[in-house]
C-alpha cells in the first residue's frame, strides 16, 4: 500500500496548512474531505472570512465541513461518512478523542517546532525570541494531551540572524509540506517506528514552551539589552508586532508605534532606556541595556506601515519624544 490509497480527511484553517493540502492534492492523494473552522465576520467591515484552507478547498472541490463544536454528534456523523484511513492535522483545534482515534490509521499532526521544544500556539515566535539558529517541523501522532505524541519524522530549517516570523514561517510552510508527504508515505507502508518524545530529552536539559501571545506580552521594554530585544522584534514580525508608546516630552502627548524591522548597535552609553537619537533623514535609534535599536520599519497608530526615511520625513522633532 502507498500514500495514495489511503483515504485522508485533512483538517488546518491558516495559510500555513494550505502549502501541505496543496502538496497532498497536487501530488494526487486522495483528500476525501476537509475540516476547518466556521466563516466569521472579520475587519472594520465586519465582512464575512473564509479561512485559507477552506478557499483553497473551495477552489479544488474538495468536500469541506466546518463544526462549530467538534464533539457536535451531526459532525462525528458526518465524518465517520467520510470513511477515513488516515487524518492529517495542521495548524488546527485541538481534538477531541472521538475525533482524533476515528481512522484506522490514527490522526497525525505536523507541528512547526523539533519537539519536544516549543510545545504550544506559538513555536515560530518563541524560537526567534529566544535567538535559536535553528527551528524545524515535527510529524507525531496524536494523543491525550497537546503536542506530546510519538515522533514520526522531523525536518530542520537554518534561521538567519535577522529572519522574522514571515521568513521562518514561508520556509516551514514548505518543508513541512514535504514533511507531510513523507510521513503519509511511511504510515502507509506500516511497521512505523516512532519515538517516545521522552527519549529525545536529555539529562539535564529545559523545555522551552511556546504559548500563545498577546497584545500586552508585545510591548518593548527598553530596558532589556539590544541583543535581545532585536529578537523580540524580529520574533513578532509582522504578527503580532513588537509595539511602544512614543511620548513627547513636553506636552506629554502619547501615541503608540509598532516596529516591524530592527538592527541593532552594541555600545557603552549613559542614555535612559527609550531615548530617541536621529539626523531627521536617514537614522533612528533608541538606546536600551548595551545599545541601541535601529528602528527600519515601523507604523504608528492609524498610519500606514513605513520604512524609516519615509517615516522620517513626515514626522518632525521625533528626537523630542521617549519610547517608553
Amino acid at each position: 500500500m502507498t500514500g495514495k490509497d489511503l483515504r485522508i480527511v485533512f483538517m488546518g484553517t491558516p495559510d500555513f496548512a494550505v502549502e501541505s493540502l496543496r502538496a497532498l492534492v497536487e501530488n494526487s492523494y486522495n483528500v476525501v474531505g476537509v475540516i476547518t473552522v466556521p466563516d466569521k465576520p472579520a475587519g472594520r467591515g465586519q465582512k464575512i472570512k473564509q479561512s485559507a484552507v477552506k478557499k483553497y478547498a473551495v477552489e479544488k472541490g474538495l468536500m469541506v465541513l466546518q463544526p462549530v463544536k467538534l464533539r457536535d454528534p451531526e459532525f462525528i456523523a458526518e465524518l465517520k461518512l467520510l470513511k477515513a484511513d488516515l487524518q492529517v492535522v495542521v495548524a488546527f483545534r485541538m481534538l477531541p478523542e472521538v475525533v482524533w482515534s476515528m481512522p484506522q490509521k490514527g490522526t497525525f499532526n505536523l507541528h512547526a517546532s523539533l519537539l519536544p521544544q516549543y510545545r504550544g500556539a506559538a513555536p515560530l515566535n518563541w524560537a526567534i525570541i529566544n535567538g535559536e539558529k535553528e527551528s524545524g517541523a515535527t510529524t507525531f501522532m496524536l494523543q491525550h494531551e497537546i503536542d506530546t505524541g510519538n515522533i514520526i519524522d522531523q525536518v530542520k530549517v537554518p534561521i538567519g540572524d535577522n529572519d522574522t516570523v514571515e521568513t521562518l514561517h514561508d520556509n516551514l510552510r514548505l518543508s513541512g509540506a514535504q514533511l507531510v508527504l513523507k510521513t503519509v508515505d511511511k504510515i502507509a507502508k506500516g511497521n512505523l517506528k516512532m519515538i517516545p518524545q521522552d527519549q529525545l530529552i536529555k539529562e539535564g536539559e529545559t523545555l522551552k514552551p511556546a504559548p500563545k501571545i498577546f497584545k500586552e506580552d508585545c510591548k518593548i521594554d527598553w530596558k532589556r539589552d539590544c541583543l535581545s530585544l532585536h529578537n523580540f522584534i524580529r520574533g513578532l514580525s509582522p504578527y503580532p508586532t513588537a509595539w511602544t508608546t512614543l511620548c513627547h516630552l513636553e506636552s506629554g502627548e502619547e501615541t503608540s508605534a509598532k516596529i516591524f524591522h530592527s538592527d541593532y548597535e552594541p555600545a557603552i552609553h549613559q542614555k535612559t532606556p527609550g531615548t530617541m537619537e536621529t539626523d531627521g533623514k536617514k537614522y533612528l535609534k533608541i538606546a536600551c541595556n548595551n545599545g541601541f535599536i535601529l528602528i527600519q520599519q515601523l507604523q504608528l497608530a492609524g498610519k500606514k506601515r513605513m520604512g524609516i526615511e519615509d517615516f522620517l520625513r513626515g514626522f518632525q522633532q521625533i528626537e523630542k519624544y521617549k519610547a517608553g
